[in-house]
């Protein structure tokens, strides 16, 4: 599928010379930084060396000052506390970072709710637990902010709620202390937060009023970097900081269970946040996705190494078995789209069978936007309603196309790009129609075309200095891997290079082309990798030249490191 390439604008050339010779870095690291909206030495020196004291008053969030009262009232009084979160990676997360502060203060149980009996979010079976086991406070994590007749629910029962949540209210808040940067009535400077993140920021406030020293606190960013990376928000400003010093903790001190999962998963470190998204991430998700994310959230907090042994090998073949069931369901799913006579016609798809596995649906709707790229629901059945994820394309706001549906709709939440939804099965038909036509009326031809965004445009030759050594990794690489932790509003800097040549061309598992490119007039010839882009080794053939949209990432194998370059998207002549 022919990617559609947006070349950032490029700061002036005066202003890039002097900032470069400000901060003493040539013009691709300059250029890079000014288009991060960094433009002082002040501003270089926070980006590359984040700091903790610059994280925000936690006591700026609407309702703080009321959490922290009633967490240290229930602290001091030895009330049994119940921490309820979701069954993903920021609700696993959450609950972990959370038990590991709370559980030498005061008594405190964990529930994560059972995602096909429960579904999403507060249940009333969860505030039953609480109360059989006396529980007198729950505190929601990564859940609660549209659970307002639950929470009703536990109130009756004589049960206080702290919700801290970080997804989208509805125009009712619930009857508790919320937490939720995105309140309308919140005016805490930064909305991006990960549900585990607002979490953190309850303890951080804890702990100021308390004047208590922070170094536990600080032992759980590891946690807090996992959930930020597996959530997709953003990598900035307060996210940044935390994730920076999370994948620090990470690297020098992992906890035994995330050693475990890399050891099992026969992967090494340093690790990068996008390791912990492709590597940590799926395993910790896989638990939650085939049985309980309590599994997930005993391995985070265990300190018997054999207990870790078993839960890391158990969720590791819940993984295999997830990736079994996402492959079969995907092929099931593009089967249907294709005898779909009316799949041309629309700007979404919808699909849908009773016997598809609820852990993968929103794994497998992320995979047919691979294959074709439009806003895509994946919907399953369960508990006598269809229930299933949505995801989305740049431009289109899913949760505002979903809220346009909701009088067809029994549940729904989430994001801009991912959500949950659940409706009865006898409106699926009359759905189907009015999503297509609200998201019909949002989108522009051009969204209709994956967007590959580059930063740069270079020789290959600009990746080295002239006096450099071709066979070690150049400085160049080494400053951008100090742009560490990427993600969104901080991605991998993409570069295009035109008029390159191949020297080498393998295709690997009949699916990714192995490459050695160079550029004419240039000492440079680079290997370079394109998953899934097999289909394109006529354009890369000898002798023809073509453009490549490419990150520089390092290649590690058998003890050595090599510079290579992933290729993002390929355009031949005929392109």
């Amino acid at each position: 599928m022919q990617k559609r390439w947006l070349i950032k604008s490029a700061p002036d050339s005066t202003t890039v010379e002097s900032f470069r010779s400000k901060l003493k870095v040539d013009r691709i690291v300059s250029t890079l930084l000014l288009q991060r909206g960094i433009q002082s030495f002040e501003e270089a020196e926070s980006f590359f060396r984040p700091d903790l004291k610059d994280l925000h008053d936690p006591f700026l969030m609407k309702d703080m000052d009321r959490a922290v009262d009633r967490l240290d009232k229930a602290i001091k009084g030895g009330e049994k506390i119940l921490l309820f979160g979701d069954y993903d990676v920021d609700g696993t997360t959450a609950v972990a970072l959370m038990y590991s502060i709370i559980q030498p203060k005061t008594p405190v149980d964990f529930y994560i709710p059972d995602r096909y009996k429960e579904g999403y979010g507060l249940s009333h079976a969860g505030i039953d637990y609480a109360v059989e086991n006396e529980c007198s406070l729950i505190i929601a994590l990564d859940c609660g902010i549209k659970s307002i007749e639950e929470i009703a629910y536990a109130k009756e029962k004589g049960i206080d709620f702290i919700v801290c949540d970080h997804h989208t209210p509805g125009e009712t808040l619930p009857d508790a202390i919320v937490l939720d940067p995105k309140r309308a009535d919140c005016n805490y400077p930064y909305k991006e937060l990960s549900g585990c993140g607002v979490g953190f920021k309850l303890l951080e406030a804890y702990y100021n009023k308390a004047g208590m020293e922070k170094e536990e606190l600080w032992k759980q960013l590891d946690l807090l970097a996992l959930s930020i990376g597996a959530d997709i928000v953003d990598v900035t400003g307060e996210n940044r900081i935390l994730c920076f010093h999370g994948l620090q903790l990470m690297n020098s001190n992992p906890r035994p269970a995330f050693k475990e999962l890399i050891a099992i998963a026969k992967r090494s470190f340093p690790l990068t946040l996008t390791d912990l998204v492709f590597t940590i991430a799926p395993r910790i998700n896989a638990a939650g996705r085939l049985r309980s994310g309590k599994h997930a959230v005993q391995l985070m907090i265990s300190n018997n190494d054999d207990e870790i042994s078993e839960l890391a090998q158990e969720i590791n073949q819940d993984n295999f078995q997830r990736r079994t069931l996402d492959s079969t369901i995907t092929d099931e799913a593009l089967s249907q789209i294709s005898n779909n006579p009316n799949f041309e016609n629309q700007v979404t798809t919808v699909v849908y069978h009773a016997s598809w596995h609820k852990g993968v649906v929103g794994i497998v709707a992320s995979r047919l936007i691979e294959s074709h790229y439009r806003p895509t629901i994946v919907l399953t059945e369960s508990n006598g309603l269809l229930t299933g994820s949505a995801r989305s394309v740049m431009g289109i706001d899913l949760y505002q196309a979903l809220d346009a549906c909701s009088e067809l709709l029994e549940q729904f939440g989430g994001h801009k790009y991912a959500a949950g939804l659940t409706l009865k099965k006898e409106n699926l038909d009359e759905f189907v129609r009015s999503f297509d036509s609200f998201v019909s009326e949002m989108i522009t031809e051009e969204m209709k075309v994956e967007l590959q965004e580059i930063d740069l445009e270079i020789k290959l030759s600009e990746i080295f200095s002239p006096e450099e050594n071709r066979m070690k990794l150049p400085r160049l690489m080494r400053i951008l891997q100090q742009f560490e932790p990427f993600g969104p509003g901080n991605m991998k800097p993409v570069f295009l290079s035109r008029n390159l040549f191949s020297q080498d061309i393998r295709v690997l598992k009949d699916a990714h082309l192995k490459l050695n490119i160079t550029e004419p007039d240039s000492d440079v010839a680079l290997d370079a990798i394109a998953f899934n882009q097999a289909d394109k080794e006529e354009d890369v053939a000898f002798g023809i030249p073509f453009d490549l949209a490419y990150t520089l990432e390092v290649n590690r194998w058998n003890n050595r490191e090599n510079l290579q370059l992933n290729i993002k998207d390929i355009r031949g002549l005929d392109n």
